[in-house]
C-alpha cells in the first residue's frame, strides 16, 4: 500500500457536530500524540462518540473516556520534574524489565478507576493472551486493568496475569482497532496512527528546556542500561542491541498489520504521525509530541474539509 497522508470520504453533514468513533494505535511514546490529535479535532467541532485504543492508545483513550485527559497531559509534560524514572518499577525478572504498576497506581491519585460499563462513551482496549494465542478486548471491567494489560510489551513489561490467562500488549495482535470500535448511524470513522512510513514533522520547541530534559533522560537510561546488562552481558560486537532489537521487530510486526487493517477498514479521516517522531520510550518530549499531534490532525482536516460542504 502506498503512503497515505490522509484517507478520507467525503460527507455532507446534516449535524452541528458530526459524532465520530475515534481509534487510537498503539505506539509507545509517540502515543502521546494522540492528545493533541483528539484536542484538534473536538477544536474543529468533532464529538468523540466512542474509541477504542491499543497500548498507548488504550491509555491516552481511556483517560479521554474517563474526563480527565487534560488532567493526564500535565501530568506527562511534567514528567521530567517528578523524576519519571523514579515511577519505573524495575524486575529484571525472565518475563519482563518493568512491572508498570507503579505508573498506573501514580494515575489512579489523579485520575480515578472506573468500570469501563460505567463511563461516558463506549470504550474498548485491546490486549493478547499468549497462552492461548487469541485476542482479548475489553469492554467492561476495571478500565485499568484493561489499560495494564494493553501496554505490557513484550519481554519489557511483565504480563498481567489471569486465572487462565496471561496477557501482553495489544499490539502484537492488533495494532489499530479499528474493527471493535463502536459504531452509530451517521457517525466518522477516525484513526490515528502514530506508526505510519512519512517523514517526520520537526516542530520548533524550547532548545534549551528539551536539552534539559534529554540530559535527565539520558542519565536515568544510562542507569537502566547499566542494570539491564547485569541480566543481559552486552556484546560488543553486536551492532544492534538487545532492547533495539525487541524495539525493532514488534515495530516491524505491528507495521505490516496496520497496512492490513487500515486496507480492509478504509476510515474516513486517517490521521498519521510518522514513526520516527521519537523512539518508542522518549516519553520526555510530551509537550512536543502532544504539538505533533496537534498538528497532524490540523494538517489531515484542512486536506478533508472540501468547499462548499
Amino acid at each position: 500500500m502506498s503512503v497515505r497522508l490522509c484517507a478520507f470520504a467525503v460527507r455532507k453533514h446534516k449535524q452541528m457536530k458530526q459524532k465520530i468513533a475515534l481509534v487510537l494505535s498503539g505506539g509507545g511514546a509517540r502515543g502521546i500524540a494522540h492528545i493533541g490529535a483528539i484536542e484538534e479535532l473536538e477544536r474543529q467541532g468533532y464529538e468523540i462518540g466512542a474509541i477504542a485504543g491499543t497500548s498507548m492508545g488504550a491509555l491516552v483513550g481511556g483517560t479521554f473516556a474517563l474526563g480527565k485527559m487534560e488532567e493526564f497531559k500535565t501530568w506527562l509534560c511534567g514528567l521530567d520534574k517528578i523524576k519519571v524514572f523514579n515511577l519505573v518499577d524495575f524486575t529484571f525478572s525472565s518475563q519482563g524489565l518493568i512491572k508498570g504498576d507503579k505508573v498506573l497506581n501514580t494515575i489512579k491519585e489523579f485520575i480515578p478507576d472506573k468500570n469501563i460499563e460505567d463511563l461516558k462513551i463506549p470504550y474498548v482496549a485491546v490486549s493478547a493472551d499468549i497462552i492461548h494465542k487469541k485476542e482479548v478486548v475489553f469492554t467492561k471491567g476495571s478500565i485499568f486493568e484493561a489499560i495494564r494489560a494493553s501496554i505490557s510489551i513484550p519481554t519489557v513489561f511483565t504480563p498481567v496475569k489471569t486465572a487462565d490467562a496471561l496477557l501482553v500488549d495489544g499490539g502484537v495482535v492488533n495494532n489499530i482497532p479499528i474493527n471493535h470500535v463502536k459504531r452509530m448511524p451517521d457517525d466518522f470513522l477516525v484513526v490515528v496512527n502514530v506508526n505510519a512510513d512519512i517523514p517526520v514533522q520537526k516542530l520548533a520547541v524550547s532548545k534549551i528546556e528539551n536539552k534539559e530534559k534529554h540530559s535527565i533522560y539520558q542519565e536515568k537510561m544510562q542507569i537502566f542500561y547499566d542494570n539491564f546488562h547485569k541480566i543481559y552481558p552486552a556484546n560488543h560486537d553486536e551492532k544492534l542491541g538487545y532492547f533495539n532489537l525487541i524495539t525493532k521487530t514488534i515495530g516491524l510486526m505491528t507495521h505490516h498489520m496496520d497496512e492490513i487493517m487500515l486496507d480492509q477498514y478504509s476510515p474516513d479521516l486517517l490521521i498519521n504521525v510518522s514513526h520516527e517522531s521519537c523512539g518508542t520510550y522518549d516519553f520526555y518530549r510530551a509537550e512536543e509530541l502532544v504539538e505533533i499531534g496537534r498538528y497532524a490532525a490540523k494538517k489531515c482536516l484542512e486536506e478533508y474539509k472540501p468547499e462548499n460542504i
